[in-house]
């Protein structure tokens, strides 16, 4: 079946006339009947009865038509589709980042993307930096945001973005809140949330031991939204980096002798060819001011 015959077919089912619809189709009548007799012999039956003056739909014809009409759309559609995505009119952004990344440090880029295309479609993908690596791999997403990623792959494309530090948090109730400074000692008798969900979060809470601290007895987080709703309950106290985001019922502090850091960078898929969206955002990715929102969210 050809999307031709199936043209032909609908514009004699509107005009039921064969004359009027191949000057509709900018055809010659012979080649639109002979279309039209190709599309019966592949249905097994007859469309239409070409009566005089019009003609008319068979019972056959009459079943047929919502099928081919949905068929032609279907295939306009996509024909449509497929040139907006190649003369950039429609964009598709296929981003996949861990947990511990916040997404609002891609916000204002984001939004200036959405500029550029007419019609612009997101998909986020979230995971530990393991299911990064595989969106990757399996094309699922075109870019990955994350600390680290330590599968050895090498197609794997990396960029750093930013390097930030760690801090701690807690309640603006809790009295540390009010400290003007703070050390590990001060730590020691709090109870301590752990990011496990964080790429580097063996790393701080090695840091965090050698220091004194019992990390083993820390309650084990699995999301940075949990993580929230536990502090603002002054369930404990946590140590998160630079750009995380916190509401105001929270506060930030250094603690002396911390000395943690982490770096974000952006991956992608050597010799894979990138979409328009997924190019110009790595390019934005790549030259943006990231200082701002690490000062933006640095202690008082």
């Amino acid at each position: 079946m050809e999307m031709h015959q199936v043209r032909y077919f609908l514009a004699v089912a509107r005009v039921l006339n064969f004359t009027r619809a191949a000057d509709e189709c900018n055809v010659t009548q012979p080649s639109l009947t002979r279309a039209i007799k190709q599309l019966e012999a592949e249905l097994g039956g007859d469309l239409f009865r070409r009566e005089r003056p019009a003609a008319q739909l068979t019972e056959l014809g009459q079943r047929m038509h919502p099928l081919l009409k949905q068929c032609y759309e279907a295939a306009t559609g996509a024909r449509e589709l497929a040139s907006s995505f190649k003369s950039g009119e429609v964009g598709a952004l296929r981003i996949a980042l861990t947990h511990s990344v916040d997404l609002s440090l891609l916000i204002p880029h984001l939004d200036q993307i959405k500029r550029m295309f007419n019609r612009l479609e997101f998909r986020f993908l979230r995971g530990n930096a393991r299911e990064v690596a595989e969106y990757l791999k399996k094309g699922e997403a075109e870019l990955g945001i994350a600390a680290e990623i330590s599968e050895e792959w090498d197609r794997l494309d990396t960029w750093p973005l930013f390097t930030e530090n760690f801090q701690l948090v807690v309640n603006k109730n809790h009295p540390l809140a009010s400290r003007d400074t703070i050390d590990f000692g001060d730590l020691r008798a709090e109870q301590l949330l752990s990011r496990n969900y964080c790429e580097h979060a063996a790393r701080v809470n090695s840091s965090l031991r050698e220091h004194g601290l019992d990390v083993d007895r820390s309650h084990e987080i699995a999301s940075e939204r949990d993580l929230i709703e536990l502090l603002e309950a002054n369930i404990g106290i946590a140590v998160v980096p630079d750009t995380a985001s916190i509401p105001p019922t929270l506060q930030r502090a250094s603690v002396e002798g911390l000395d943690a850091r982490r770096t974000v960078n952006l991956y992608g898929v050597a010799g894979r060819e990138r979409t328009a969206v997924a190019s110009a955002v790595m390019r934005m990715l790549r030259g943006a001011n990231w200082q701002q929102f690490i000062d933006r969210n640095g202690t008082p």
